[in-house]
C-alpha cells in the first residue's frame, strides 16, 4: 500500500498543472456545498426564532371589515371586537379553548419621569395570559396580575429600554411612578424586549385601561390559549367554526373570512416549518450540483491519466500485473485525490461559516419600526461534514471507477503500439 501511494504523490508531482486544476474543482464544489448549507442554516434559525417569539398553541383574533352583505346591512362595515366576542370564545369552544385574554393598544403616549420622557409610546391593556401567550420575559419586578384586573389599579410593567431612558442615572424603577395622559401609573415590573419589535409597549390591566379609553365595551383583539387542535384539518375547521361565530354576533356572514381575522400562530409554525424544509432541500440539491462539477472534473482528469498511461499499463500486465492491481491503483489515486481536496475544501467552508457567525451572525437591521435579525449561528454540524466527507469518498471511487475498468482491459501488444 505504501508504495502505491509513493507512485500516486509521484503522478501528481509530474502532473502539478492537472492535479491543482481537479483539486480546485473538487475543493471548490464541497466548500460551496457546506458554505450554501451554513447561509441556509443561519437565515432559517434566524426564522425559526421569530416563530418562538410566541406560544404556539395560541391564537389571536382581530376586527376586520365586512366583505358582503348580509341581513340587510351592507358590506364594509367595521368590525370590533366585544365583550360579547370574549365570552363566547370562553363558553362556546370551552372544550378547546383555555385561557382567554385581550389586548386593548392606546398609542401616541407620552411617558414622562420628572425632566425625562419619551413620546410615541403605547399603553397596552392585557390580561395575566399574555405574559405566557407572548413569551414576555420579567427581569425585574412582576407582572400584571389578577388582582390589578379585579381593581382596576393604575399600575404598569416598562421595558428596559424605557427604564433606561426615564431613568437614565440607574436604580430600579419599580414601586416609581411614570406619567401618561396626565394619569400617573405605578412601576410594578421591567420586561426584556424581544430584540425584534422596539420595546415601546407599557403593560397594564386591561380593565384599567378599557375603564378610561374604551366607552362601547371593545376589548381590542382577542388572545386565547387552546388544546386538541392536533392536524392541519382540524386547525382549519376550528377557525371556520370560530370565525362563524364571531361575524354571528356582529350580524356578518358566517362565512365571510374578512369580517373577523386570526391568527393561528400554530399554522404559522407548520407553514415556516414546510417552508424551512423546501428551503434546506433547495441549498442541498445547489450544493450537490456543485459538487458534481468537481466529480465530473476527477472524472474527466483520470480518464486522460488513463489513456496517457496506457503504455505503462501494457507494460505492466507484460511483465505480470493483474488487472486487479491496475483496477485498484486508479480507483485508489482517485478516492486520495478527492478526500484529500475535498478536505481541504470541508476546512475552508467551514473558516467561511465561522467567519460569517462571527461578522454577522445574530445582526439586527433596524428598519425604524421593528428589528429583524438576519443570520442566528450560520454553520453547519459536525454530522454534516462527516456526511460531506462521506460523498466525496463515494464520489471518488464512482469518478476513478470507469477509468480504471478501462485501464484493467487494456491488451498488452495494443498497449505497447502506443506512442
Amino acid at each position: 500500500m505504501r508504495d502505491i501511494f509513493t507512485e500516486i504523490w509521484a503522478t501528481a508531482r509530474r502532473n502539478k498543472l492537472r492535479t491543482a486544476l481537479t483539486g480546485f474543482s473538487v475543493a471548490w464544489g464541497i466548500f460551496m456545498l457546506i458554505f450554501l448549507l451554513g447561509a441556509g442554516n443561519g437565515l432559517i434559525n434566524a426564522q425559526m426564532q421569530s416563530t418562538d417569539r410566541y406560544l404556539a398553541s395560541s391564537m389571536v383574533a382581530f376586527g376586520g371589515r365586512t366583505s358582503k352583505p348580509y341581513a340587510g346591512l351592507g358590506s364594509g362595515r367595521g368590525i370590533s371586537l366585544r365583550e360579547q366576542d370574549m365570552a363566547t370564545t370562553d363558553s362556546v369552544f370551552a372544550g378547546v379553548v383555555g385561557d382567554v385574554g385581550a389586548v386593548y393598544d392606546h398609542g401616541g403616549v407620552t411617558l414622562s419621569a420628572g425632566a425625562n420622557y419619551m413620546a410615541g409610546q403605547t399603553l397596552s391593556g392585557v390580561y395575566p395570559v399574555d405574559r405566557d401567550i407572548n413569551k414576555t420575559e420579567v427581569v425585574e419586578g412582576r407582572f400584571i396580575n389578577d388582582i390589578d384586573m379585579r381593581e382596576r389599579r393604575k399600575v404598569a410593567v416598562i421595558s428596559e429600554d424605557q427604564a433606561r431612558e426615564l431613568w437614565p442615572h440607574g436604580g430600579s424603577p419599580v414601586g416609581k411612578y411614570v406619567k401618561a395622559d396626565g394619569l400617573m401609573w405605578r412601576v410594578v415590573g421591567v420586561y426584556r424586549g424581544d430584540g425584534m419589535m422596539k420595546a415601546s409597549d407599557v403593560y397594564c390591566p386591561h380593565a384599567t385601561v378599557c375603564a378610561i379609553y374604551s366607552t362601547d365595551s371593545r376589548v381590542g383583539n382577542i388572545e386565547f390559549t387552546f388544546d386538541g387542535l392536533e392536524t392541519e384539518q382540524q386547525n382549519n375547521d376550528f377557525e371556520a367554526d370560530y370565525k362563524a361565530k364571531l361575524n354571528l354576533n356582529h350580524s356578518a356572514a358566517p362565512d365571510d373570512d374578512n369580517a373577523v381575522w386570526l391568527w393561528n400562530r400554530f399554522m404559522d409554525n407548520i407553514q415556516m416549518a414546510r417552508g424551512m424544509g423546501i428551503l434546506r432541500t433547495a441549498l442541498w440539491v445547489v450544493g450537490l450540483l456543485t459538487l458534481l462539477s468537481g466529480v465530473v472534473g476527477v472524472s474527466n482528469i483520470m480518464l486522460i491519466t488513463v489513456r496517457e498511461r496506457t503504455r505503462e499499463f501494457g507494460i505492466r500486465k507484460a511483465i505480470g500485473a493483474r488487472p486487479w492491481s491496475i483496477l485498484r491503483l486508479i480507483i485508489i489515486e482517485s478516492v486520495v485525490m478527492t478526500t484529500l481536496f475535498g478536505y481541504v475544501g470541508m476546512l475552508c467552508g467551514i473558516a467561511a461559516n465561522e467567519y460569517m457567525n462571527a461578522t454577522i451572525g445574530r445582526t439586527e437591521v433596524d428598519t425604524g419600526l421593528f428589528k429583524a435579525t438576519m443570520f442566528v449561528n450560520p454553520t453547519v454540524g459536525v454530522d454534516v461534514c462527516i456526511e460531506a466527507t462521506l460523498v466525496m469518498v463515494l464520489a471518488g471511487t464512482l469518478a476513478g471507477l470507469v477509468p480504471a475498468r478501462r485501464a484493467a482491459r487494456v491488451r498488452p501488444i495494443e498497449a505497447l503500439k502506443e506512442n
